[in-house]
């Protein structure tokens, strides 16, 4: 059995560069689950048929291609993710349970052995929603032309 204590974890310029990199990287990834996905899953089904008018091939092609190219976004953030506790240090999850997920009866555990420290994934994806919430807040006060 692969002993799980975490290795030598380095601290200089390359250590600060390679986290920043990947946090960076994980960023991009994020926004580009909100943004990059539906903006190529458009575009293709543009592509599909030229005559101007909807139709369903195209909704099918916007469909499937959206929802491949965010499970594959998805999957990279996990990869990144693994990559980036790597670096850290940071033994490997086992299996995370999401707190919605977790029972509600009188089995609970109690709350100091249940916790589990924030990962930067968790920090990136806040940061990537307040980031969406507040564009939009921009485009609907300012630019959509709202009677509001």
């Amino acid at each position: 059995m692969a002993d799980t204590a975490p290795t030598h974890v380095e601290h200089g310029w390359s250590f600060r560069l390679r986290r920043a990199a990947l946090l960076a990287a994980m960023l991009v990834v994020g926004l580009n689950i909100w943004t990059g996905s539906p903006l190529a899953a458009l575009w293709l089904g543009s592509r599909v048929d030229s005559s101007g008018s909807l139709t369903m091939g195209a909704v099918a092609v916007v469909a499937i291609t959206m929802l491949a190219l965010s499970l594959g976004l998805i999957r990279l953030l996990a990869v990144l993710e693994g990559v980036h506790d790597r670096l850290i240090g940071r033994p490997p999850a086992k299996r995370r349970q999401q707190p919605w997920m977790r029972s509600l009866s009188g089995e609970r555990k109690s709350d100091e052995s249940r916790r589990v420290p924030v990962s930067a994934l968790d920090v990136v994806l806040v940061g990537v929603v307040a980031l969406a919430v507040a564009a939009f807040e921009v485009w609907f006060f300012f630019f959509s032309g709202s009677s509001i």
